[in-house]
């Protein structure tokens, strides 16, 4: 039989010399790194490293060691590139080329002349953006989340406010498709607390209703008050306050809106019930859109766009960027590409600012090694 501690003492003494013969590698990737800086050269090199995976293979003798001496090696290599991505940061000083970010003191939201928000009157979006503005700000609205990109873009409103997340249905998927087609940037952030109500003509009753309208994410978030009432019927409309405008415009006492109690106010109608989301915590994440690629220091969350190369662990090795840089991530949203059957562009948020050591390392190598990458926004929540 074999002697257990024999083997683990000879396992030890085989991952010291691995260790070492890591660290001399490491060494020799530090002469490579200030070679390609002085060339010009790009740290990744896939032909390269395809080649040589291929040859470490066949110095395997079994299929198992084949498959995990490929694994072994793509980590070796990894490991290599954010080491190198690392030392060119420290040699060119350049990552802010990366993003096209300008530092500013302060953003001040309190000198905006014109905002605009998704939506009509008495939407959530027009609360949040209050919230942030103040009432007495010029106020703009339209009916799609290309609208506002599109004002803000062209400089009709200081700002824009959109919905981008919900804490209990996930992302507003059709923004992360209108932010690419523009080229604004996010420049903050507002979180608020969203307490759906059922609202209608007055002096209707739940028993009254059959259809409800609201948007996508209003239905979602209460679809457990929906499916306690199976005669109702819940359709999908542009935003909740313009189900209730709609509810108002009918005349229909069997017509009701998942809506705001801001909304039942602006357009008459009476709260039939309160609070009826799903979950009691229930919170919607804003962006605050804004025409300049611009950041401050205190900036501490950062959201880009990355598109991936359509083959096997892509996916994998842009990720690590973050793990070897310790960065947090705190959303990763895909969506899949037009005209491109089975590809994605994957839509990340993750915490720090442009100007760390860190975050510079992940964006060099994700540069390098995306197909594309965009820095949407670097920004605090307010």
């Amino acid at each position: 039989m074999v002697d257990l501690s024999e083997s683990r003492k000879r396992i030890d003494e085989i991952d010291e010399q691995i260790v070492k013969l890591f660290e001399d590698r490491m060494a020799i990737a530090k002469d490579v790194a200030e070679y390609k800086v002085n060339v010009g050269k790009e740290v990744l090199d896939r032909a390269r490293e395809i080649d040589k995976l291929d040859a470490v293979e066949k110095l395997t003798h079994n299929e198992f060691n084949r498959a995990a001496i490929r694994e072994l090696f793509e980590q070796f290599m990894s490991i290599s590139r954010k080491y190198q991505y690392g030392l060119i940061n420290k040699i060119k000083k350049d990552a802010d080329d990366i993003t096209g970010f300008e530092r500013r003191e302060t953003i001040d939201f309190s000198k905006a002349k014109t905002v605009s928000y998704f939506g009509v009157r008495g939407t959530y979006t027009q609360a949040a953006m209050e919230e942030v503005f103040g009432t007495e700000v010029k106020q703009t609205h339209e009916p799609t989340f290309g609208g506002v990109m599109r004002s803000v873009s062209d400089r009709r409103a200081d700002f824009g406010v959109l919905p981008i997340e919900n804490s209990s249905t996930g992302g507003v998927s059709a923004n992360y498709d209108s932010i690419l087609k523009y080229p604004n940037a996010i420049v903050g952030e507002h979180i608020m607390v969203i307490d759906q109500c059922l609202v209608g003509l007055p002096g209707i009753t739940i028993d009254d209703i059959k259809t409800v309208y609201s948007h996508p994410q209003g239905l979602m978030q209460c679809r457990q008050f929906l499916e306690e009432h199976p005669a109702i019927s819940g359709i999908e409309y542009e935003s909740t306050a313009a189900g209730a405008k709609k509810v108002l415009n009918d005349g229909d006492r069997s017509v009701a809106a998942i809506a705001s109690a801001n909304a039942a106010k602006e357009y008459g109608l009476e709260i039939i019930k309160e609070n009826i989301q799903t979950e009691n915590n229930n919170q919607t994440r804003f962006i605050i859109i804004g025409p300049d690629k611009i950041y401050t220091k205190k900036a501490d969350k950062i959201s880009l766009m990355i598109e991936l190369p359509h083959v096997s662990g892509s996916l994998y090795r842009i990720l690590s960027h973050f793990l070897f840089n310790d960065l947090n991530l705190t959303l990763i949203e895909s969506r899949p590409i037009k005209d491109r059957q089975w590809e994605y562009r994957f839509f990340v948020d993750v915490e720090g600012n442009i100007e760390d050591p860190a975050v510079k390392n992940a964006l060099r190598g994700i540069s390098e090694e995306a197909k594309v990458l965009r820095v949407l926004g670097n920004y605090n929540t307010y």
